[in-house]
C-alpha cells in the first residue's frame, strides 16, 4: 500500500486532512476535483450545468482509473466517488482508502457559505440529508472510517498515519 485515498461526503475534511497528510508524509496531495477541472478546462459547477452529472461521473471514473495506478500519493476524492464501486476497488489495490465522516449538522456548518457545490442548490440542509441518506450505505461499506466531528485535523491526521504505517510496515 503506497497511497492514502481520502473519501467522504462533502465537508468531512478531505481537503484539510489531505494537506496535513501531505505535510506530515512529504507525499504529494492530488485533489481529484481540481485535476478534473484542469483537464476539462472548466469548473465542476459548469460541467454539471452544461453537460450533466452523468458526464461528470464519467470524467471522475476516468480520473480514478488513472490515479489508482500512481504510487506514493495522498489522493483527495470528490464526495460522489462512492457512486461507482469500481472507483474504490481500483484505489484499494494500491492504497489505504479512508472514509472521513461527519454529522449532517457539522457538514452543513462547514459548507453553509460554499457556493461551489452544484449538488447543494436550493435548500442546502435538505440536500445534505437527502444525499447522505442515499450515499450512507456506500460510505459505510468502506472498512476504515474516521469521524471528523470529535477530532481536530491534527488528531485525524495522526489516526490515519498510525493506521497507514501499521499496514505498510
Amino acid at each position: 500500500m503506497s497511497n492514502i485515498i481520502l473519501v467522504g461526503f462533502m465537508g468531512t475534511g478531505k481537503t484539510t486532512v489531505g494537506k496535513m497528510l501531505e505535510n506530515a508524509t512529504g507525499l504529494p496531495l492530488i485533489d481529484m476535483d481540481q485535476l478534473i477541472e484542469q483537464e476539462a478546462g472548466t469548473s465542476i459547477s459548469e460541467i454539471f450545468a452544461n453537460e450533466g452529472e452523468a458526464h461528470f461521473r464519467r470524467l471522475e471514473r476516468a480520473m480514478a482509473q488513472k490515479l489508482a495506478t500512481r504510487s506514493n500519493h495522498i489522493i483527495s476524492t470528490g464526495g460522489g466517488i462512492v457512486l461507482n464501486p469500481d472507483n474504490l476497488t481500483d484505489f484499494a489495490r494500491n492504497g489505504l482508502v479512508v472514509c472521513l465522516t461527519a454529522s449532517p449538522d457539522t457538514i452543513l456548518n462547514r459548507v453553509r457559505n460554499d457556493k461551489n457545490r452544484p449538488l447543494l442548490a436550493g435548500d442546502k440542509e435538505q440536500q445534505i440529508y437527502d444525499l447522505l441518506q442515499q450515499r450512507q450505505p456506500l460510505y459505510d461499506a468502506i472498512p476504515f472510517q474516521v469521524a471528523t466531528d470529535p477530532y481536530t485535523p491534527e488528531q485525524i491526521t495522526e489516526i490515519i498515519l498510525k493506521h497507514f504505517r501499521s499496514h505498510t510496515d
